[in-house]
């Protein structure tokens, strides 16, 4: 089916009153608006968009998706709508609320699959762009049309571990909550899986922001992720059920409790509104921001869906922009306008004056940051097994533009980033190639791939790896030998697989094979095809520098091992090209099991 109109209700009530939407939804929203202009009077005056109780013909089924955490306002809003009569077109809206993990239906959404579901509402806009931005063009479309309701993130705790911090007269930033945590056995922090959680990850990523800006921050950011990494649960439902359950001296002692967990304010409500909690929780509110969930609305899929059920999925959108749905998200314990901290909602939180609730929440963390924090989280969590390979062919000593500098430069700096967020327990290793460079071989090893943290000499294994990095140099005259390199490379890290650790090996080249006497390509994918094993998984990330390089020949290359294939036109963005693709690598499965 093509693109249908959309209901002209959206468009006659002027803009959506929810500030929280972000830029581009609301630039999206704006142009399903505009599509429909034309019509909006007649629609409006004929009663086709009425609240009337009266419904001219069978009612519209609507399936939708939310997380958990949305489910029971999004059904309660449904009941409503269909109690009050509201009607899209002359038809009654039939709408049916299913919780669905926000992770897990990105994986759906991403692997092409269409789910019998017209709506979906996330926790998070991060989801949405995930979906979006996904590398597999067959990908299923979202639309985005507004945000539903939003919620900040902060840190709960049970009342003796935040009386122990002074709650609620003293403040503190995420970096003091969290340092707070590694210097207090008895304060236990757990949080949701930020590959899993967008709760998790925002939280990580304010943690990785403030870091950097201390002197040795990098450093203990690491270890608080690697202390984190002990206690965290797959979904923020699942976190809730690791405090104490109740004021015990054997529960608030028991080890597997936490006294402290990365809490919505929203999960924070419902925990202390809940008769089964059992207790309460205060919440701190970080006072360097608290980043917020954005439950956006969107349309699934929607070539595939009908005239009518586009139309009366944004009827049932602008509906939630009502009073009376707006109240009812509070009465949830769901913020609807980010410019206001409900008191009611805020106190069944545990939040209390001093605390910044009503602070605005700070610019959202761009996509590059957020791809870091989690990189490096994958890495800090389950310790690597990665081994460098380097192009050092002639053309590496060209320069790349508005820096002064050569790409073989700007490629060491951007190795030598990316080796900083690697933590002792790391094994990394260093290889160069061009033609030639060790007999008839096209590659040299510089450094083996050992543990970081091992005695070299005078100094560690990364002493020694930052020394080979500022000393690679372009051969002259060397061209480049990819395809013997890659498969050597590849046969001596699968050959050398580390259980238990994150296995892969990272080519970076400028250019195509030009050594006449290699192996051909498809061969290569042959060979690199019969090595790769699922039960042993070494991804290939083979990234090409400058516009010498072949990105389609890197995607085939690394695919048939798993990996995957990307292409920079400045090498400064290797370090951040890296740890993404180790997410990605992680996130379909070429993650080693640990057991």
């Amino acid at each position: 089916m093509g693109r249908h109109s959309l209901p002209d209700q959206y468009g006659a009530g002027g803009s959506d009153p929810r500030p929280r939407a972000r830029r581009r939804t609301v630039a999206i929203a704006t142009v399903l608006v505009l599509t429909v202009a034309g019509g909006t009077a007649v629609a409006v005056q004929s009663g086709l968009l009425s609240f009337g109780s009266s419904c001219k013909k069978d009612a519209v089924r609507l399936k939708l998706a939310a997380s958990p955490d949305m489910a029971p306002a999004l059904r309660a809003a449904a009941g409503q709508a269909r109690d009050e009569g509201v009607t899209s077109d002359g038809q009654c809206l039939n709408i049916s609320v299913t919780a669905q993990e926000s992770y897990k239906f990105a994986d759906t959404l991403k692997a092409g699959k269409h789910p019998d579901v017209q709506v979906w509402v996330p926790d998070s806009e991060l989801w949405v762009n995930e979906v979006t931005s996904a590398a597999d063009a067959d990908a299923t479309e979202v639309t985005p049309a507004g945000n539903v309701a939003s919620t900040p993130v902060g840190v709960a705790m049970v009342p003796a571990a935040a009386k122990s911090l002074g709650w609620p007269k003293k403040t503190y930033s995420w970096l003091d909550l969290a340092g707070a945590t590694l210097t207090d056995d008895s304060l236990r922090l757990g949080a949701a899986d930020p590959a899993r959680s967008a709760t998790g990850l925002l939280a990580l990523t304010q943690l990785s922001t403030a870091a950097a800006k201390v002197k040795g921050g990098a450093t203990q950011a690491a270890a608080m992720m690697k202390t984190l990494s002990q206690r965290t649960s797959d979904t923020d439902g699942q976190v809730l059920d690791t405090l104490p359950r109740n004021s015990s001296g054997t529960e608030q002692g028991n080890p597997k409790r936490n006294q402290a967990l990365v809490l919505s304010e929203q999960s924070a409500f419902a925990y202390n509104a809940s008769a089964d909690s059992g207790g309460s929780l205060d919440l701190f509110y970080p006072k360097d921001g608290s980043p917020r969930l954005d439950y956006p609305y969107n349309l699934v899929d929607q070539e595939r869906l009908t005239t009518d059920q586009s139309r009366a999925a944004i009827r049932f959108n602008t509906y939630l922009s009502q009073p009376a749905q707006q109240k009812l998200m509070e009465k949830y314990g769901f913020r609807t306008d980010d410019a206001a901290a409900p008191k009611a909602v805020v106190a069944k939180a545990g939040g209390v004056s001093p605390q910044p609730y009503a602070v605005a929440a700070p610019e959202p963390a761009s996509d590059a940051a957020l791809q870091e924090a989690l990189g490096t989280w994958t890495i800090t969590v389950q310790s690597a097994r990665i081994t460098t390979v380097v192009d050092a062919s002639a053309s590496m000593a060209e320069s790349v533009p508005g820096t002064g500098q050569s790409r073989m430069d700007v490629t060491k700096a951007s190795l030598l980033q990316a080796l900083a967020t690697f933590t002792p327990e790391d094994e990394i290793g260093l290889w160069e190639f061009s033609t030639k460079l060790d007999g008839d071989k096209d590659y040299r090893v510089l450094v083996p791939t050992e543990r970081l943290g091992d005695q070299k000499g005078d100094g560690t294994q990364r002493d020694a790896l930052s020394a080979a990095f500022g000393s690679l140099k372009p051969v002259p005259n060397g061209a480049t030998g990819l395809y013997d390199t890659t498969l050597a490379a590849y046969k001596a890290a699968t050959s050398s697989y580390a259980k238990g650790k994150f296995n892969a090996l990272v080519i970076l080249t400028d250019g195509v094979n030009q050594d006449p006497g290699s192996i051909s390509r498809s061969t290569l994918i042959k060979q690199l095809r019969q090595l790769a094993s699922p039960e042993r998984p070494v991804p290939l990330i083979m990234i090409g520098v400058g516009p010498q390089a072949d990105k389609e020949e890197a995607r085939q290359i690394a695919e048939a091992t798993g990996g995957s294939g990307h292409e920079v036109t400045d090498p400064a963005q290797i370090q951040s090209v890296i740890l993404q693709a180790i997410v990605a690598a992680g996130a379909s499965g070429a993650s080693t099991n640990a057991g």
